[in-house]
């Protein structure tokens, strides 16, 4: 399983939202950030976000361990 965790701030909300359109992933809240998770690998495309690189290569807050 996939897991990963990106905080709750207007940057990472594109990010949030395009994750959540793939029916095979889920986002759930935990405290202040957002929980991504999947039984299956998680693709986002960060072009679809129109994240900056900067944003895009900082929104991973964390990711539980044993996951990939």
């Amino acid at each position: 399983m996939a897991v990963f965790y990106l905080l709750d701030v207007p940057e990472n909300r594109p990010v949030v939202e395009v994750a959540g359109r793939d029916p095979r992933v889920r986002v759930d809240r935990n405290g202040p950030y957002f929980e991504v998770s999947s039984e299956h690998p998680i693709e986002i495309d960060r072009r679809a976000t129109g994240c900056r690189h900067a944003v895009w290569y900082s929104c991973v807050a964390d990711r539980r361990p044993g996951t990939a």
